[in-house]
């Protein structure tokens, strides 16, 4: 929508269109006064998101300027609402003051606000990261950038290959970006995959890619920067420039043009942005996805490892371990639960810190007590370098540092070599203490301009100055007793306004008395207003003074502030450390509270758990069943888990896939004994549910998730299926779910461990043939009023589904359970065949051939099965039969 203002601007006006000119794509907040205003479409857009009145300017003109605006003091808030809607902001403020000589004041954007680079704490979850990521390449060599400028982390990694791309978006999508930057000349390409396939193409999994990254790429602010941002020659000299090294080869940089191109992107961004050189921005770490454990986006959700399918927060496995008394302790907790490790070295020295930390409940105690004190030094340290902290966070990041000494106190008593690792790391930074608190009143005010931040003492200059200032009172009171008595006139008043300064106020009846050296200053109904030489100099002193006691104030507190950014790269030390700490301390602490055990962790593939509980759904019941889990590549390869409906298949499934992550992160498990094998990707395909929005069924979705496992699964993953090949019909169902069964055993790259619960009964047939295959079961107890689950999980197959069973408890009609009963019975009488075997077992392969078996429905089959059918067994004699029976069986040989 065009909006045509005046043809002839004001000076104000044409101020505000060269500015906007150069901030294309932001809302641009312009500072008028004790206002902020917006103009023009931004002012359309802004009083519908911010659900502010729209005015108009220059409504006598005949072509009014829409505009709306917020109070300066509450611009943040009302910033922060638009932030997290998508909209990027530039705030234009006065760099100058009114002079009265000048009818415009200088304006200058002082920084710019993005979903990506945004610092203030109001548009910020304490236990988030968040991160503005930059793509480069020429999508079969792509790289990406990871940095959340809140905190100075920043991360680069780098794909090449035709699925390049798809991996970049896994990452974007793990990494929950809030803004993406890319080079101009991939626009039309991003919008493509924006918007989505056209129309179903003839691959179902590639719509599918298509709907999954619009649905990354649209949850994120996208920005277009110039090429040139993303040169690599640029790149490199502003990465190295702004490090301060001579190369980048000990970032792991060496060879990887693209993420170095990424990386410079997302750096000049945010340096621009803020207007700032963003010194906090100290390191960088190129990573690859099998550092990690890798968990797909679906496995997070499934797990509902930081968030509820339904949304929620609660009832998480972050919930349930997040202990932890810092904003930094709360997000590397949540860091290590999406990535957790696959180094058995570095995950031995977390648990061992955990165990010192579980058995000395006094240090624990005390350690919590003291980190309680401890804000977000990392957040503080950003505004701090970018320009923006204010006196209270420094006073926040003493009071924080304040805190390390008792806490190396503590520490100096633990054996853990890691424990030890961060005593020695934790810089006490007495410099930096000593500084803020000679500088620093303890309580300043929230802005500068209220006046008072500077402590007594700190400049004598200042000193001098507000003695000045404060003594104002006295010396004006001295004035007026003296001036009484050299005139003559009692009622004689020296005052003071804004507008016309210091004054001599004397009432028409003595105007008489007023000496020579008076000079009429204003003239009022009842009285005269004068100055002298003295007063005159005196109100030049006392403004004078004021105005250089603000001035003195700011210059002192940016001093002190650029001098605590001087420590960066020792406070970053010291917050990382302090972080760290938080997270064992926590872990050990939700180990004590919830009768956790430290896992043996091991190198070999067997998992081995004894009594093992789900984390987070006993913290809901009353009594949680344990359970016993055994698990290899080699014996037991694949669980067949069978039983009714709330019988605990799914609870089973995921308390194994949570207990392997709890491990990976360094915690101790809920369980009594468990020994791990280091798992290198969980996978896991559990529940049912459409996405209608994506044009996705139900089954859909199955599939394309059950065939990213069996392309992807190692055999160091773990896998959990729960009812595969349900959302279809029941013969095609069943198919499915056998041959997805028979290539996770015995395919040699894909053969993981897994966890197989299904309702196919004939599926349990299966530890007949594969040697890998074990059938287990959830128990119930059958009573002459229903069934009672056991929720225990035992070897053997279940016999029934208790369907019908679970259908009365949810209170379905009496008749209709009777009716289904009837219908079962009828069903089950046609189960087996005339031998007495289960039909779907028929004609399977011996034992010693699984490796190369062949599946139950491969062509040898179908074409036996259609011999079958063709023979008129009427025309056939007794000998002819045995012939042509002989001859089959010879083609199943």
């Amino acid at each position: 929508m065009e909006i045509k203002g005046p043809t002839k601007l004001t000076p104000m006006l044409k101020q505000y269109h060269e500015t906007k000119r150069r901030y294309p794509g932001t809302l641009l907040f312009f500072r008028l006064g004790d206002f902020y205003e917006l103009f023009y479409e931004d002012a359309l857009i802004g009083s519908k998101e911010l659900e502010i009145t729209l005015t108009a300017r220059h409504k006598e003109r005949g072509a009014p300027v829409p505009m709306c605006g917020v109070p300066h003091h509450a611009l943040n808030a009302y910033v922060a609402k638009l932030i997290r809607k998508g909209y990027r902001v530039a705030i234009c403020d006065q760099v100058e003051e009114p002079t009265g000589r000048s009818k415009l004041v200088k304006r200058e954007v002082v920084r710019i606000v993005t979903p990506g680079t945004a610092i203030e704490s109001q548009l910020l979850e304490a236990s988030d990261h968040n991160y503005l990521s930059a793509i480069a390449g020429n999508l079969t060599e792509m790289g990406a950038a990871f940095l959340d400028l809140s905190t100075g982390d920043f991360q680069v990694t780098e794909f090449s290959g035709e699925d390049a791309w798809e991996r970049i978006v896994e990452q974007l999508d793990a990494f929950g970006v809030r803004e993406i930057l890319y080079p101009k000349s991939l626009e039309d390409f991003l919008n493509a995959r924006v918007s989505g396939p056209a129309s179903d193409e003839p691959s179902g999994a590639t719509v599918d890619q298509f709907r999954r990254e619009a649905v990354v790429l649209q949850r994120a602010t996208r920005t277009p920067l110039d090429d040139w941002a993303f040169d690599e020659d640029y790149a490199a000299t502003l990465l190295v420039d702004h490090l301060g090294v001579a190369t980048l080869d000990g970032f792991g940089l060496t060879g990887h043009t693209q993420a170095i191109r990424a990386a410079g992107a997302a750096l000049h961004y945010a340096r621009e942005t803020q207007q700032a050189q963003a010194s906090h921005i100290t390191e960088i770490s190129f990573f690859q996805p099998s550092d990690y454990m890798i968990l797909d986006p679906s496995t997070v959700r499934h797990l509902e490892l930081v968030q509820q399918l339904d949304g929620g927060k609660d009832h998480t496995l972050f919930a349930v371990l997040n202990a932890t008394e810092t904003a930094m302790g709360a997000r590397l907790l949540k860091q290590w639960i999406l990535r957790p490790s696959v180094n058995l070295a570095e995950l031995n020295t977390r648990l061992d810190a955990v165990e010192d930390l579980k058995n000395a409940l006094v240090r624990r105690d005390q350690l919590r007590q003291h980190l309680k004190r401890v804000q977000d030094v990392e957040r503080l340290l950003a505004r701090i370098n970018l320009g923006t902290a204010t006196a209270r966070d420094l006073i926040g990041l003493k009071q924080s540092l304040s805190a390390v000494p008792l806490i190396k106190e503590v520490l100096a008593e633990s054996s853990s070599s890691l424990l030890e690792v961060l005593r020695e790391s934790l810089d006490e930074l007495n410099d930096v203490c000593d500084l803020i608190g000679r500088a620093i009143s303890d309580h300043p005010p929230a802005s500068l301009a209220e006046g008072g931040t500077i402590r007594p003492g700190y400049s004598a200059e200042l000193d001098e100055l507000r003695a000045l200032a404060g003594d104002s009172k006295g010396a004006i009171a001295a004035i007026e007793r003296r001036e009484r008595q050299r005139t003559g006139i009692s009622s004689l008043k020296v005052k003071f306004t804004s507008v016309f300064g210091y004054f001599i106020e004397v009432s028409k009846a003595n105007l008489h008395l007023v000496p020579p050296d008076y000079e009429r200053k204003q003239t009022l109904v009842g009285a005269e207003r004068f100055t002298t030489p003295e007063l005159k100099e005196y109100e030049r002193k006392i403004l004078s003074a004021e105005q250089r006691i603000a001035e003195l104030e700011a210059e002192l507190f940016h001093d002190v502030r650029r001098q605590v950014a001087g420590a960066t790269r020792r406070i970053q030390q010291t917050a990382r450390a302090l972080a760290q700490l938080d997270v064992l301390t926590a872990l050990a602490e939700t180990a004590a509270r919830r009768n956790y055990c430290r896992p043996l962790l091991t190198e070999d593939d067997e998992i081995v758990i004894k009594d093992g509980r789900h984390p987070v759904v006993e913290t809901q019941v009353d009594r949680f069943v344990p359970n016993d889990l055994f698990i290899n590549n080699t014996t037991d390869r694949l669980l067949i888990v069978t039983g009714p409906n709330m019988g605990g298949k799914s609870v089973y499934l995921r308390q194994a896939a949570l207990i392997c992550i709890l491990a990976q992160i360094g915690s101790f498990v809920p369980a009594r004994e468990a020994r791990l094998g280091l798992v290198d990707r969980i996978f896991t395909r559990v529940g049912t549910s459409d996405d209608v929005a994506r044009g996705r069924s139900t089954f859909m979705t199955e599939m394309i998730e059950t065939a990213k496992i069996l392309h992807t699964a190692t055999p160091r993953s773990l896998v959990l299926l729960d009812e595969i090949g349900r959302g279809t019909a029941t013969f095609d169902g069943l198919s499915l779910a056998w041959a997805v069964a028979e290539y996770l055993h015995n395919n040699a790259n894909h053969a993981a461990k897994t966890l197989y619960a299904t309702h196919y009964h004939e599926m349990t047939d299966l530890e007949k043939v594969l040697p890998g295959v074990r059938n287990y079961q959830a128990l119930v107890k059958e009573t002459q009023g229903g069934i009672v689950f056991l929720h225990k999980i035992v070897e053997g197959r279940a016999n029934k589904s208790y369907g019908i069973e679970v259908a009365r408890l949810a209170g379905l009609p009496q008749s209709v359970i009777a009716r289904a009963r009837e219908i079962l019975a009828n069903l089950e009488a046609n189960e087996l065949d005339p031998m007495g075997r289960p039909k779907l077992a028929r004609h399977l392969p011996s034992r010693a051939d699984w490796k190369e078996q062949p599946t139950l429905f491969d062509s040898t089959h179908q074409q036996i099965i259609e011999e079958l059918r063709q023979i008129d067994l009427d025309r056939l004699t007794p000998e002819e039969a045995k012939e042509v029976l002989a001859a089959l069986k010879r083609k199943l040989i």
